[in-house]
C-alpha cells in the first residue's frame, strides 16, 4: 500500500498542482473495516487544485483522480474523499 507520501508524489506527477492537500482519515474510522488485513492508509481526503480539471464537471474530476490512485484503491484504499476545482474557482478550503 502507498504511502501519503507517495500518492502525494504520484498525484504532483499527474496533474501538476498548483495546490495539493492530503488528509489520512483512516484513524477517524477505525474499525469501519474488518481489522484483518486492513491498509494502514484506508480513508483518505484529497484536496487539488488543477489546470488538468479545466472544462471538467466534478463526475469527470472524480474519475481522474480515481483512475490516477487506481493500484491504490485496488490494494485497499476503503474511501477516498475528493474535492477537486480547477485555478480561479472557489473552493471551501
Amino acid at each position: 500500500m502507498s504511502s501519503t507520501v507517495e500518492i502525494e508524489n504520484k498525484l504532483k506527477r499527474i496533474f501538476d498542482p498548483e495546490r495539493l492537500v492530503l488528509m489520512d482519515e483512516s484513524a477517524r474510522h477505525a474499525g469501519h473495516i474488518e481489522a484483518s488485513g486492513s491498509p494502514a492508509l484506508s480513508h483518505l481526503r484529497v484536496r487539488i487544485v488543477s489546470a488538468h480539471f479545466e472544462g471538467l464537471n466534478r463526475l469527470e474530476r472524480h474519475r481522474a483522480v480515481n483512475e490516477a490512485l487506481s493500484q491504490e484503491i485496488t490494494e485497499g484504499l476503503h474511501a477516498l474523499a475528493i474535492e477537486a476545482a480547477a485555478p480561479g474557482e472557489r473552493t471551501r478550503w
